[in-house]
């Protein structure tokens, strides 16, 4: 066998034990996709990611795994991602810039520094609104129903992985939702989403937004703190010049209902690209078999 570094860090966290946790294969040569999506069903966390050498024009390669498929893009292994590259020593992040390679090709990192620590933040891949497919029209319906808002604004977005958006208005409906696991299972299954996000607007907070992602089709009921998810809301709300307020640099509140508060940096630029970033904390450092 092979001994490879591995990281688990939390993602998104203000402190360990906050955030979404993350696996990281960091010597990850010579494992294929079958063993990499073994070591992820092992690992059972919401993502487990494997850095690779990089191609041309990239610092670093990352393969993106959940429980139950390969992701092309996530948010919180891609931040994750550009801090163990750094930490490993892997890439340097010149001019505080890096440059991914994942699924979704090549994705500029910013490196931003704040009380003597590493903060990325990752453009997402740009979100197209995809016309809702007609196999999926009585998932959605009751899914609506069972969210107790039949007519709340709604969008299927595609940013690498597909996300159902739902806007739920305000924080506290957010707070207080009890998920329809089951319909949201056969919704994601019909039409091919990874999970369904909801959200609301929060007042004299210290976050504008509030927001949980339900994953069930892929095993995971409820994901701690999504940041592709949240990158497609960003792009949602400014492609419909419907902000309602919270700007184009905002603060996401996501896991408090989990015990894991995190705390996603949302931004969008001039060119209407979405960054996401945060802080990410070191919890485990050692070795993998596999």
């Amino acid at each position: 066998m092979i001994r490879r570094r591995y990281l688990q860090l939390d993602v998104f966290a203000a402190r360990p034990g906050a955030g979404n946790p993350l696996g990281v294969v960091v010597d990850a040569e010579g494992l294929d996709g079958a063993a990499m999506q073994a070591i992820a069903t092992w690992t059972n966390l919401s993502e487990t990611i494997f850095l690779l050498p990089p191609g041309t024009g990239a610092d670093y390669r990352v393969r993106i795994f959940t429980p139950g498929r390969e992701l092309p893009f996530a948010g919180h292994p891609s931040v994750g991602a550009a801090w163990a590259a750094l930490d490993q020593g892997l890439a340097r992040g010149a001019g505080g810039r890096l440059v991914q390679q994942c699924g979704a090709g090549l994705l500029p990192v910013r490196i931003d520094a704040a009380d003597g620590r590493v903060l990325p933040s990752v453009r997402a891949p740009r979100a197209r609104v995809l016309a809702a497919p007609q196999d999926g029209a009585d998932h959605l319906a009751a899914v609506l129903r069972a969210l107790g808002n039949a007519d709340a604004p709604h969008a299927l977005l595609d940013n690498g992985p597909l996300w159902w958006c739902v806007d739920l208005g305000e924080a506290a409906v957010v707070r207080g939702l009890a998920p329809p696991l089951a319909d949201i299972a056969a919704l994601c299954v019909a039409t091919g989403a990874v999970g369904l996000a909801v959200f609301g607007r929060a007042h004299d907070a210290d976050h504008a937004l509030a927001v949980r992602a339900f994953c069930p089709a892929d095993g995971i009921p409820e994901d701690p703190v999504t940041g592709s998810a949240n990158a497609a809301i960003a792009a949602w709300l400014h492609a419909g010049d419907r902000p309602g307020g919270i700007g184009t640099s905002y603060v996401a509140s996501q896991g408090r209902e989990l015990g894991r508060d995190g705390r996603v940096c949302v931004e969008i630029d001039a060119d209407g690209e979405v960054w996401i970033g945060g802080a990410v904390q070191a919890v485990v450092r050692g070795t993998f078999d596999w």
